[in-house]
């Protein structure tokens, strides 16, 4: 039978914020440009459907539930906060689906039909065959962009194919509070919602499988960290391997192994939360020839090209940082290398990251560890928010301050900011990283006061 096959000039799989923000550049550019998107619920991207934007929502409500619930410390009476979980679910729908009609809106404005609803493999290294709800077609082009992003990873335990749990995803659709949520995974999704289901009243307890949450952070930093969520009431199983689950009646039951003991955890509802793994497995990789690592990742190099000319690509699938701001900046690298004629790659740049709990966890450059680990020389300052004037004016006292700087040339190493606001008061941080000015830009600049930013000068004067 005849196939018609649709020539372009670039075709981007996967409207993540990569892609999306590509495809008007490359239209604006003159090139004939088609998009990829397996499913309008995703348009748009992870980021804005199902990761950053729904559950920066529902932190928003658990930080209200909690405001409400410690109000007497404030001198405001307020009754017990009743927390409807079908109507903050609700509002996140709400939020989510005017972000994603605007994409929409964006994308069809700079595609019209070229934004095709379907999903592709790879059957050459330049042709993928696209199926639609109305037919399969077949699309070549010069230039092929990746940007088909991640998705829960779910272990193999054994009983767990045969019991319900949740995921980052389907937990954001639940209607009814659980009663005893069990976590699995202590890194920045399974944090973040026990923290926002224990604010809206549920049990929980968090599985980890290494000695410390938050592995990539300094052992105090995860240390403060677990004891701030502890002081919430969150329990944690550290150095823990999940033996078995099963489900009998309304609890889910776990046997876990903790050191050389085995115990027995039960609860209402288990989230799976141990990290994302590649969408790659449908594109069919291979008739492109295109190199993954064993975890499915596509391989790039520092300007995100694949081993395979023609071909990049953009985002969490690249394997790189899983940050929506790495995203936008993998875009960048491409519109300055491919449109402005220029010259950027993904050396030397600083990534900041946010844990949205209550108070907020932000870092950017090295940590103390690592800094070490390169054979730098340092001086390490830290101070507890509690001296921030800011922090008291709010009763917001919890959580540390940390800087790592290079002892030779003064210039900051890293910071990491357990504090109100960490996430705002960070970039100021990497902004004079940035500029590679010495840490006592901060120590000696006149900042606001009180602010939470004032903390940088109390910080850096320790040094």
């Amino acid at each position: 039978m005849e196939v018609n096959v649709q020539h372009y000039d670039d075709i981007i799989i996967g409207g993540g914020k990569a892609g999306k923000t590509l495809a008007p550049a490359l239209v604006a550019d003159g090139r004939k440009t088609a998009l990829v998107e397996r499913s309008l619920n995703m348009i748009g991207g992870g980021c804005i459907n199902i990761a950053c934007i729904p559950t920066k929502t529902m932190v928003a409500s658990a930080n209200v539930a909690n405001t409400v619930r410690n109000s007497a410390a404030y001198g405001v009476k307020a009754n017990t906060p009743i927390v409807n979980l079908a109507e903050v679910i609700q509002r996140k729908r709400t939020v989510v689906q005017s972000a994603r009609e605007m994409n929409l809106h964006n994308l069809e404005t700079a595609l019209d039909k070229n934004l095709i609803v379907g999903t592709a493999r790879f059957v050459a290294p330049k042709t993928i065959e696209v199926t639609t709800e109305e037919d399969t077609r077949l699309l070549t082009a010069e230039r092929l962009f990746v940007n088909t992003g991640t998705r829960p990873l779910i272990p193999s335990i054994p009983g767990l194919t045969e019991v319900e749990f949740l995921t980052s995803e389907s937990i954001m659709e639940l209607e009814h509070l659980p009663e005893h949520l069990i976590v699995l995974g202590s890194g920045y999704i399974g944090l973040e919602f026990a923290q926002v289901f224990r604010h809206f009243g549920s049990g929980v307890t968090v599985i980890g499988q290494s000695e410390q949450i938050l592995s990539q952070q300094d052992p105090d930093i995860a240390i403060a960290v677990q004891t701030l969520l502890e002081q919430d009431g969150i329990e944690f199983l550290l150095k823990a391997k999940v033996l078995r689950v099963d489900r009998t009646g309304n609890q889910t039951i776990l046997q876990i192994q903790v050191g050389d003991r085995e115990i027995t955890l039960q609860g209402s509802h288990l989230l799976v939360a141990v990290g994302r793994a590649p969408n790659t497995e449908s594109l069919n990789l291979a008739a492109a020839g295109v190199a993954s690592d064993i975890r499915g990742f596509i391989q790039v190099n520092d300007r995100l090209e694949t081993n395979i000319p023609g071909i990049w690509a953009l985002g969490d699938i690249n394997g790189g940082p899983q940050y929506t701001h790495i995203s936008l900046d993998d875009y960048r690298i491409i519109k300055a290398n491919l449109i402005d004629g220029s010259n950027r790659s993904t050396r030397e740049r600083l990534v900041p990251s946010c844990l949205f709990i209550d108070p907020e966890l932000a870092h950017v450059g090295l940590t103390e560890t690592e800094a070490q680990q390169q054979g730098y020389a340092i001086r390490v300052a830290k101070i507890d928010a509690s001296a921030v004037p800011r922090a008291k004016t709010l009763g917001q006292t919890d959580g540390l301050l940390k800087a790592i700087v290079d002892a030779d040339t003064g210039l900051i190493l890293g910071c990491s900011l357990l504090c109100h606001e960490a996430g705002e008061v960070i970039s100021t941080v990497q902004m004079v990283m940035q500029a590679q000015m010495p840490y006592t830009v901060l120590r000696d600049g006149i900042l606001t006061h009180p602010t939470m930013t004032e903390g940088l000068n109390i910080l850096f004067s320790k040094l």
